[in-house]
C-alpha cells in the first residue's frame, strides 16, 4: 500500500544528486592517509577511580592532526576473562559536545565491549585546538581554515577521528578485527568518513550523519553548516572556495570508498543533518548497508535508534 510515507522514503532511495568532488579526491586522500601513517600517538593512558564497580577506566590523550591531546575515555568490563581481546567501538559525539561521562557508554560494556569516546577538538571537552588560523571565522568551529582543503577545520578531526581508530586497534585488551566507528550527527559524519578512510574499522554505525551532500546543507539545513553560510555572507566572494574546501571533505563524495558494513540511521523530519542529505551519501556507498528512516524524528537518536545499532554489532561481533 503506498501513502505519503512510503512515497517519501522511495523518493529518497532513489536520490542521486550530482558529485561535487574534484577529479584529485582519491589522490589527495591517498596523499594525506601516508602523510599521516607514521605520525606518532604520544599518547598516555591512566586509570581513574569511578564509582562504577564493574568498569575500569582510563583517562586517554593522544596527538592526531597536530601536537594537540586529544582527551578520551578508554573503558573496559571488569568481568571480562583475563586475555581475552574485546570487540571495540569508537565513539565521536555531536557537534558542540563531548566525550561526556563514562557511564554514558555503560550499555556497551554489558555487551561486553570495549569503548573508546574521545573528545572532538576546540568543543565542549577538555580538548583544546592548537591549529594555526591565518583568517577570521564566523561563530562556532566549522569556519576555521575553510579557505583551504589543507588548512580547515574539518582536516583536523578528521585526522584526529582516524588517529583514535589506530590506538584503539594498539591496546592489548582488543581485538582488532572487531572495531566500530559510531557516532551521531557530527560524530555520525566522522564515523562514516572513519568507515571511507581507514581501514581499521571493520563495521560502522553512523547516526543521522552529518558532513554529506554538504552544498545542499549550506544552503537548506541549520546544522553547524549555516556557520559556513554566515561565512560566505560576509564573504560572498569566497562561495566556489568554500564550496570546494567541503567537498573534500563530504561523505557523498567519499561513499564509493567504503568497503565494510555499516548501519544508518535517518529522521525525515530532521532539519539538522536532513534526510536529503544523508541519503544522497548513502545511496552511493557500495558495501553491505543499512538505512532505518524513522518518519516521525527530529535531530535525534532514539532509544530504538541505539537498540538497532547495538543489534547490528552484536551480529557482526558474534556477540552474545
Amino acid at each position: 500500500m503506498s501513502h505519503a510515507i512510503t512515497r517519501r522514503i522511495e523518493d529518497l532511495e532513489k536520490l542521486s544528486p550530482p558529485l561535487t568532488a574534484r577529479p584529485d579526491i582519491d589522490e589527495y586522500w591517498d596523499r594525506t592517509l601516508r602523510q599521516f601513517s607514521d605520525k606518532p600517538l604520544n599518547a598516555k593512558r591512566t586509570l581513574v577511580v569511578t564509582p562504577y564497580a564493574y568498569m575500569e577506566a582510563y583517562k586517554v590523550s593522544y596527538e592526531g592532526f597536530d601536537e594537540t591531546p586529544i582527551h578520551g575515555w578508554y573503558l573496559l568490563p571488569k568481568f571480562r576473562k583475563e586475555g581475552t581481546e574485546l570487540p571495540c567501538v569508537v565513539l565521536y559525539h555531536g557537534y558542540s559536545g563531548s566525550k561526556g561521562y563514562p557511564e554514558e557508554y555503560a550499555s556497551y560494556l554489558m555487551m561486553g565491549v570495549a569503548v573508546f569516546a574521545i573528545d572532538v577538538r576546540g568543543q565542549a571537552g577538555e580538548t583544546g585546538n592548537g591549529m594555526a588560523q591565518d583568517f577570521g571565522m564566523t561563530k562556532g568551529w566549522i569556519t576555521q581554515g575553510i579557505l583551504h582543503r589543507d588548512t580547515c577545520y574539518y582536516r583536523a578531526v578528521t585526522i584526529d577521528a582516524l588517529k583514535a581508530l589506530d590506538w584503539a586497534s594498539e591496546q592489548p585488551e582488543v581485538d582488532a578485527s572487531r572495531i566500530c566507528a559510531a557516532g551521531g550527527s557530527q560524530g555520525g559524519g566522522l564515523a562514516m568518513i572513519a568507515a571511507a578512510l581507514s581501514d581499521k574499522p571493520a563495521i560502522a554505525v553512523p547516526h543521522i550523519p552529518n558532513m554529506c551532500h554538504m552544498d545542499f546543507g549550506i544552503l537548506n539545513s541549520n546544522s553547524s553548516l549555516s556557520e559556513a553560510a554566515a561565512f560566505i555572507e560576509r564573504f560572498p566572494e569566497s562561495l566556489e572556495t568554500v564550496i570546494e574546501t567541503l567537498s573534500y571533505y563530504d561523505n557523498m563524495n567519499l561513499a564509493h570508498r567504503i568497503r565494510i558494513p555499516i548501519f544508518v540511521t535517518v529522521g525525515l523530519k530532521d532539519p539538522v543533518t536532513m534526510p536529503e542529505t544523508i541519503y544522497a551519501a548513502y545511496n552511493r556507498v557500495e558495501s553491505e548497508k543499512t538505512i532505518v528512516p524513522y518518519p516521525f524524528s527530529g535531530h535525534v537518536v532514539t532509544a530504538d535508534h541505539n537498540r538497532k545499532a547495538t543489534e547490528f554489532i552484536a551480529k557482526h561481533f558474534r556477540l552474545g
